[in-house]
């Protein structure tokens, strides 16, 4: 019995070594992959680790970006006014001058291809007003998305005092800055022309991996003296996609390695499994002081889990909550929460009505109240 207990201790010790010891981001400090739909972690190593994000930084810079043109505060063919502040920026550039007018699509291809300082500052002004304020936005929406070991005091990631992310933390606005279809289109583009001033500006992709990998469609790399050799990728493949960040990597080689690495384990180790297709699930609700009352919601997107490929058993659970909501209403707005539970963690998805929701006059409420006191449906 003893030895049989010994064993079993030896066995369970091994294991753990197993699982610690991947042989992943041995070249990076700091390192993080994680499925994008979930958010789901499926390798860490320091990842809450406080570190200089470098040029990642300016996927916060972007994805403000897309969020302003989305709202129409923002065009594309829209032409920027370039401060001296702008031209004077150091480390990568595109060479905007001062006065010289850009369109923000140039401006925003000089970020997310050539991770060009100028442009991020050019956008950030045009956005913030100031870069300072600028900063205060994109704390504040670090803040929203849970980042909790991020700080940011510039737009574009060279080296400042109290300027820091983490892994996880960078992984958490890749996973954001990815359900913009333009931003992950500019970011898996190798090389394209810009008009600057009117002539033509090459830019080439600080990410290689774009072209050399196939798959990697993105996301951002970075280096300061600092930070070291930082990179957040981004790979579709089997219906999954997964980020992966490395920071302070010691060589661009490695820095590359290290990724592939992760990504490769990932997707070895990994699938993702549908439970509920957004096209096959609706429901209903009654909306008392609206015109018709009774509605439809819809999913926003499919719901599927991620799976360890050698483990048979998944068990799963799956709850709704509906809102006591009332109108108006606009189509797709928020009316309840369909909640996965899985591995010890809920994992929640919106539904959104499916048309446009009016207000019932005094009439209508009266009839139809009327009417719920007649038949027994009354809603309580």
């Amino acid at each position: 019995m003893k030895k049989i207990f010994l064993f079993c201790l030896l066995f369970i010790f091994m294991i753990n070594i197993n699982a610690e010891d991947l042989g992943l981001a041995k070249n990076s400090e700091s390192a993080i992959l994680i499925e994008a739909s979930t958010n789901k972690i499926l390798f860490e190593k320091d990842s809450h680790k406080k570190m200089a994000p470098a040029s990642m930084t300016k996927m916060m810079t972007l994805l403000i970006t897309m969020e302003e043109l989305e709202k129409g505060n923002l065009k594309l063919d829209e032409f920027v006014t370039v401060s001296k502040r702008a031209q004077d920026m150091g480390g990568t550039q595109i060479y905007i001058e001062a006065g010289s007018k850009v369109k923000i699509e140039d401006l925003i291809k000089g970020v997310g291809i050539a991770s060009a300082n100028d442009a991020a500052v050019a956008l950030a002004e045009r956005i913030g007003g100031t870069v300072e304020n600028f900063v205060n936005i994109m704390n504040q929406k670090s803040k929203e998305l849970g980042c909790k070991n991020t700080n940011f005091k510039n737009p574009h990631g060279l080296d400042e005092e109290n300027h820091y992310s983490s892994a996880y933390d960078m992984a958490l606005i890749a996973s954001e800055l990815i359900k913009h279809e333009y931003a992950l289109k500019i970011s898996s583009t190798y090389d394209e022309y810009i008009n600057i001033s009117g002539e033509k500006h090459w830019l080439v992709n600080t990410n290689k991996l774009i072209k050399f990998y196939k798959g990697i469609d993105g996301l951002k790399t970075g280096y300061t003296d600092k930070a070291g050799y930082c990179l957040t990728a981004t790979m579709n493949r089997n219906d999954m996609r997964l980020i992966s960040v490395v920071m302070k990597s010691d060589t661009k080689d490695n820095r590359s390695s290290d990724t592939i690495g992760m990504m490769e384990y990932g997707y070895s180790m990994f699938g993702s499994e549908s439970i509920i297709k957004k096209k096959d699930y609706s429901g209903n609700i009654t909306i008392n002081n609206s015109d018709k009352r009774n509605y439809s919601y819809h999913l926003d997107k499919d719901v599927n889990i991620i799976v360890n490929k050698n483990v048979k058993d998944i068990t799963y659970k799956i709850d709704t909550k509906i809102y006591e909501v009332k109108a108006p209403l606009n189509k797709n707005d928020i009316v309840g929460k369909l909640i996965l539970k899985y591995d010890n963690k809920n994992y929640e998805y919106n539904l959104l009505i499916d048309e446009n929701v009016n207000k019932a006059n005094v009439f209508k409420i009266f009839t139809n109240t009327f009417r719920d006191i007649v038949t027994g449906n009354i809603r309580k």
